[in-house]
């Protein structure tokens, strides 16, 4: 039976379980989480405990969290692109660099997003100035890391690119990397560039008019 993936092509944590997928070339079924669907949506609810995408589902196992996804298609679906290293200690520092990602870029963005999501008198600016701090620090900290370095870790691509990609994809457009940021600037042009992760961005394409701030002339 094939692998099922319940997400959306919009959603940046559905192209973190994606990107891990298409780096090894591992057999899928995409479904899609809309109203156009409502029998995914309701699968969705049965199989995750709060009805969040992604979720895989492989025969009677159902995995939700992009980073969970992962490590199941890690061990239960090897390919030759090892997104968790071996060596426990390299994998410690991939699995780090997942969480920075993930909750000092991607959750800090998307108190920018949400909250343009909000009516105006419900509106939060001392918190997205919060954000966009944090944002610059996290940036400026990245950048320090990445130079030198081709891969959040190093030489090979791994769960923490599976996870910066999104994540600086959409920072980028609410919040953008400054230009003394070089070595940042790049990576997220080398990620952009990884067929895995264009893959995304174009299947992504079609829904840019759903991005509440708007969605800038760019990648």
């Amino acid at each position: 039976m094939v692998i099922q993936l319940f997400g959306h092509p919009f959603s940046s944590y559905t192209w973190k379980a994606e990107i891990a997928l298409y780096e090894n070339d591992t057999p899928f079924e995409f479904r899609m989480v809309g109203p156009e669907h409502p029998e995914n949506g309701a699968e969705l609810a049965r199989r995750s405990a709060v009805g969040k995408f992604p979720l895989l589902v492989d025969g009677d196992d159902a995995v939700f969290e992009a980073t969970a996804i992962i490590e199941y298609l890690e061990a239960a679906h090897p390919g030759p692109v090892k997104l968790i290293p071996p060596n426990p200690a390299a994998a410690v520092k991939v699995r780090m660099m997942d969480r920075v990602f993930d909750n000092y870029v991607m959750n800090v963005m998307t108190v920018m997003v949400g909250n343009a999501l909000r009516p105006e008198e419900h509106r939060d600016p001392y918190g997205v100035a919060r954000a966009r701090a944090d944002l610059d620090r996290i940036y400026a900290w990245l950048d320090g890391e990445m130079a030198g370095r081709h891969w959040a870790c190093g030489g090979d691509f791994t769960l923490a690119d599976c996870a910066a990609a999104p994540s600086l994809f959409y920072a980028d457009w609410v919040h953008p990397i400054a230009d003394k940021h070089a070595s940042l600037k790049a990576y997220r042009a080398r990620l952009l560039a990884r067929p895995s992760v264009a893959s995304c961005v174009e299947e992504a394409r079609p829904f840019r008019a759903y991005f509440p701030l708007g969605a800038p002339d760019q990648d």
